[in-house]
């Protein structure tokens, strides 16, 4: 691949374009964050980033992967860069405060009405998608190439990523010569984090069904209790880590949901477990699962149930492993935008993306060679509470605030906007083939 000469003045000429650009993207994140969407129910949300991405004059192709934009930023020959932002939101009760906050009620797929709110972020995380465009469209005489502009749905539940290349994201717009994300993190506001290497866990949730043969609790000898092999399932996979797990690896084996019964004296006819597993190591994540499997059916055997117990994978992704070369040189590009003293090192997170999707061509399902992406982190914080909150390193002062997730989480102020927008032009202009 061929790299960007450095453009004059960076930071300046970048800074002025974001100037330029801001209160536009400061607009769209507003109605972005008002009026959330469910994953694969972001239809207001993709018309409204289509729109914008439209105006800025670039090929704009909706209803990608059910709910995703495409839009092809094109400037001559050169290097094609995939900048990608996520757009759902999740079901959770704003508590912000905000003048803009969500009121927003939706319909799951199971039929419930729950509240929505952009507790992630993704509104902030598309929005400087746009406002990256914006940016890079003033600047086309400093690069030649392709920018993909992709704004994916559903990345909460692990399925738009996939969604989108199994419609033909590659074959019917552009093979990336490399992938680029972000994502929000409560570290000091205009701060960008990078790790190369194992950034974010794999992770599963496996869904099971413990059958049992219900009845009076007076008479459980004429039963077969499914909550009784259900706590000895819980039990027993609290094993797994400490004994099938190699001490220096990272895993986590989470049972948080186990339902069963109506009533006290009801021996009912089932329960239900979700089980959460979350490692870096994409094969040793495998064993792991698989011995959740192993467990369930041995202790379903051992406690008589009358049939096999039932698995179903609710959500799963990859591991997602930075390319080091190509965080380097991310990097590099970062520190003449921002200046190194703006940079920080990001802690490996044990949450979970589907972004890697995009780069790893087996578990993408994408023919050819594997694609370097890299993902990076802004911070969110302003500097007055920064500073106040207790702590020596990022990772310490972290753990001390609201995380994305939380209903009081709220990151879209000027400096963190103004940075994403940044940090996504900036990260393109690295790769793309100076003028």
């Amino acid at each position: 691949m061929t790299y960007a000469r450095p453009i004059p003045a960076l930071k300046e000429t970048i800074d002025r374009q974001v100037g330029h650009a801001y209160d536009d993207v400061y607009c769209l994140y507003r109605q972005l964050h008002q009026y959330p969407e469910l994953p694969f129910q972001e239809h207001e949300t993709s018309t409204r980033l289509a729109d914008a991405l439209e105006s800025l004059g670039c090929e704009v192709t909706r209803g990608v992967g059910r709910t995703g934009v495409v839009a092809l930023l094109r400037n001559g020959e050169g290097p094609t860069v995939m900048l990608r932002g996520d757009m759902d939101a999740l079901p959770i009760e704003e508590q912000t405060g905000l003048d803009f906050a969500s009121r927003e009620v939706a319909e799951t797929p199971d039929g419930k009405q729950v509240p929505v709110m952009h507790a992630c972020g993704h509104d902030l995380h598309s929005s400087c998608l746009v406002g990256a465009a914006a940016v890079l469209t003033s600047l086309r005489e400093h690069w030649r190439g392709t920018v993909m502009l992709v704004c994916q749905p559903a990345e909460e539940i692990f399925g738009g990523a996939r969604a989108m290349l199994d419609d033909g994201l590659y074959e019917r717009f552009a093979r990336p010569d490399i992938v680029l994300g972000q994502h929000n993190m409560p570290a000091l506001a205009g701060t960008v984090g990078h790790i190369a290497g194992q950034a974010m866990a794999a992770a599963t949730t496996l869904g099971v069904t413990i059958h049992g043969a219900g009845g009076h609790g007076s008479m459980p000898a004429q039963t077969v209790d499914p909550v009784v092999i259900a706590a000895h399932v819980v039990t027993r996979l609290q094993a797994i880590v400490s004994r099938e797990v190699p001490p220096d690896q990272a895993v986590v084996v989470t049972v948080g949901k186990l339902h069963a019964g109506t009533q006290g004296n009801i021996i009912p006819h089932s329960a239900e477990l979700e089980i959460n597993v979350r490692s870096f190591d994409d094969e040793l994540h495998g064993r792991v699962v698989e011995a959740i499997r192993r467990i369930v059916r041995a202790e379903c055997e051992a406690g008589r149930s009358p049939k096999t117990p039932e698995f179903h994978v609710l959500s799963e992704t990859i591991t997602l492993a930075n390319d080091a070369s190509s965080v380097a040189r991310i990097r590099q590009g970062h520190a003449e935008a921002f200046g190194e003293e703006n940079l920080f090192d990001m802690p490996r997170l044990n949450a979970s993306e589907d972004f890697a999707y995009f780069g790893n061509a087996q578990a993408g399902g994408f023919t050819g060679e594997d694609i370097p992406y890299v993902y990076w982190f802004i911070g969110t914080i302003d500097e007055a509470r920064w500073h106040d909150t207790p702590g020596n390193s990022v990772a310490d002062k972290m753990a001390h605030l609201e995380m994305p997730h939380s209903p009081y989480y709220a990151p879209g102020q000027v400096a963190t906007l103004k940075a994403g927008m940044k940090a996504m032009a900036s990260g393109a202009l690295t790769f793309l083939r100076s003028a």
